[in-house]
């Protein structure tokens, strides 16, 4: 199993404001920067999206997937969002964490993340890849909730 990456960003707005653009897939290619694509396929019974297909392009690693999701988040946003590799032509795992925390009048966002690849590649890159796509995403989301 891969070694994760992980970080933290403070968002100026509540949980649910937060959770409002993560589950909002139509909108990823418009702010993620490495998402070219997504699909949801289905969703579970509270409406939450449950498998959606993404295209990555996060330089060194490029590939169309596809993840399954579980919200375990409460009514105010709070709570935990993550997703587990379905299938994929060149990724072994892609498994994600976005956790919400309220924080004084915002919110704590931390994004972990685990990347392995069926090609071999040094894992100084995989690392790299990791982190550029954790830093990516949050300075993104950040951007898009509080613009």
């Amino acid at each position: 199993m891969a070694d994760s990456t992980q970080s933290s960003v403070v968002i100026k707005a509540s949980p649910a404001q937060v959770l409002d653009v993560i589950a909002d897939f139509d909108a990823y290619p418009e702010w993620t920067g490495q998402i070219k694509s997504a699909e949801v396929l289905s969703e579970d019974a509270d409406g939450w999206p449950e498998q959606v297909q993404l295209t990555l392009d996060a330089g060194v690693i490029k590939d169309t997937y596809t993840l399954d999701y579980t919200w375990d988040v409460v009514e105010d946003g709070t709570g935990v969002v993550s997703w587990t590799l379905v299938k994929s032509t060149i990724l072994k795992e892609l498994d994600g964490v976005y956790r919400l925390v309220a924080d004084g009048a915002g919110t704590r966002v931390t994004y972990e993340l685990t990347v392995d690849v069926s090609i071999p590649v040094i894992g100084m890159l995989r690392r790299k890849a990791e982190k550029t796509i954790i830093d990516t995403a949050l300075k993104g989301l950040k951007k898009r909730v509080e613009g």
